[in-house]
């Protein structure tokens, strides 16, 4: 079994501090993993992180931090456009890499990503590891079972809000909480369906399986925003929805908008011939049972934010020290990649897109009861 992993965090914004500094500071994953680095290109927001999180060293430049010995992987807590760049400079230089989401935002990247760290014998986990969750696990044995019948639709999504623009985290005058949300309204990360609707796409995708086909239709309905005064200026589409084939006439709709939600936020309803989960319930069964935990969030983690991200932080931990491996794969997440880019593709040509990814959807045996 490998020591301590040295965790280097890439970017001290809102997910960096939420997600990796405050999780993977607290004393009970010292023995596995401690905070080896953290950058930021803000001047003086990396030094601030480090001081008050216990972080070994703090850089402005990226290069920097890949360059310290200490680091033996990264969780790259950059704008989703930065994504590839980023994790490509990690793998040449040796680390093991957790994604926030999105891994990518095009399947080109994703190969890229997926080979290289193939060819170079290094770990690879992407965020969001929604199938570790075992209401989600339950969900997909129902319907391996049969207990829907023959399925019909779907329908999932989630809408972006003003959410990054009113999160507290953002509102102070510090520069550790003063985190200019501008990327996420912006090409070629910004939007809901990279930032939000990829949650619901791992889980009706975890759930049901991959899909084969998608069309869309795709715009931009607020065009200018405003955080603290400053005027942002939108390009990236904030009112996307998807209607999916999965073969044998089985559809699905998918949305990430810019405001409203049907059904529960990102948590798919799933109809069939014999029965239907609407809102995480199978008739009177309810999917989600007490003490439900993902394997590692337990104490102060459960009570924490961004728990789910810790999780997926530590099944890279598991996979370096233990050669375990995850749920959580490089391959179901450019799947879902996929489905956005190419969706964002046949809203802009009226073409309906064969998607070219697949994944191994979780088998029978190997789900929660």
């Amino acid at each position: 079994m490998a020591d301590r992993v040295g965790m280097g965090v890439v970017g001290a914004g809102s997910i960096g501090i939420r997600a990796a500094l405050m999780h993977l500071s607290q004393d009970d994953v010292q023995d596995r993993v401690y905070l080896a680095a953290v950058c930021d290109p803000v001047p003086g927001r990396a030094e601030s992180a480090a001081a008050e999180y216990g972080v070994k060293a703090a850089y402005v430049g990226y290069e920097d931090l890949l360059a310290d010995p200490n680091v033996d992987a990264v969780t790259l807590c950059s704008p989703i456009g930065l994504h590839y760049e980023q994790g490509m400079m990690a793998l040449e230089a040796g680390k093991h890499i957790h994604f926030n989401k999105t891994m990518t935002t095009r399947v080109c990247e994703a190969d890229d990503i997926i080979n290289t760290a193939k060819a170079k014998g290094l770990k690879v986990v992407a965020s969001p590891g929604m199938m570790l969750m075992p209401g989600y696990q339950r969900m997909r044995r129902a319907i391996l079972e049969g207990k829907l019948g023959t399925l019909a639709w779907a329908a999932a999504g989630a809408s972006i809000g003003g959410g990054h623009i009113n999160e507290p985290i953002r509102q102070h005058g510090d520069v550790l909480r003063n985190i200019d949300p501008t990327w996420y309204f912006r090409r070629p990360g910004g939007g809901p369906q990279y930032d939000v609707t990829v949650y619901a796409l791992h889980n009706l995708t975890g759930v049901v399986g991959p899909a084969k086909r998608v069309t869309a239709l795709s715009g931009l309905v607020v065009p200018v925003r405003e955080f603290k005064g400053k005027q942002i200026e939108c390009d990236m589409d904030d009112n996307t929805l998807l209607l999916l084939d999965f073969g044998d006439n089985f559809f699905a709709f998918v949305y990430g908008t810019v405001t409203g939600l049907v059904g529960d936020w990102a948590q798919p309803d799933i109809f069939g011939t014999e029965g239907a989960i609407v809102k995480g319930k199978l008739g009177e069964m309810g999917f989600v049972r007490e003490g439900d935990h993902e394997p590692h969030v337990l104490g102060v983690h459960a009570q924490m934010g961004e728990n789910h991200v810790f999780e997926d932080m530590m099944q890279l931990v598991d996979m370096i020290r233990e050669g375990k491996s995850t749920i959580a794969t490089p391959e179901h997440a450019r799947h879902v990649i996929d489905i956005i880019e190419s969706g964002y593709r046949a809203a802009e040509t009226g073409v309906i897109q064969d998607l070219t990814t697949t994944f191994d959807a979780l088998s029978l045996d190997s789900l929660a009861n």
